[in-house]
């Protein structure tokens, strides 16, 4: 397993690779799901049912993998406190913290160009309409 790891390492990363682990990262940080976790989390960590809550239409399915998957793959901590009942409490990790400019810039592009996409999706929808 650790020369498997040390190859890893001795590869050049390429996204255009099926079978590159990069590919595995790009999937995770580019679900809407996981962006919008660490948008979430960006300011200050929180407990699972204020995520839920935050997260319109998220699944509780869907949350859980989400986080399980961050917490994977280092971006996101899980901190179970020794309280009656349990407090559970998830934070952003320096790497997560390094994803921040990027999931904020997708959230504005997606904010200041919504009005133009629903504009070209109207006029696309328009032409392949049946008359």
């Amino acid at each position: 397993m650790r020369d498997l790891l040390m190859e890893s390492k001795d590869v050049e990363p390429n996204l255009y690779d099926r079978k590159c682990g990069s590919r595995q990262v790009l999937d995770r940080i580019g679900d809407r799901w996981s962006v919008l976790v660490v948008l979430t989390l960006a300011v200050a960590p929180k407990r699972y049912s204020e995520l839920a809550q935050r997260i319109d239409g998220v699944s509780q399915k869907m949350l859980t993998q989400t986080l399980r998957g961050l917490e994977r793959d280092g971006l996101v901590t899980r901190t179970v406190h020794a309280t009656v009942p349990p407090r559970v409490d998830y934070a952003l990790t320096d790497l997560g913290r390094s994803l921040l400019t990027l999931v904020a810039g997708l959230e504005a592009w997606a904010t200041d160009h919504l009005a133009e996409v629903e504009s070209a999706r109207a006029r696309y929808d328009n032409t392949r309409s049946p008359n």
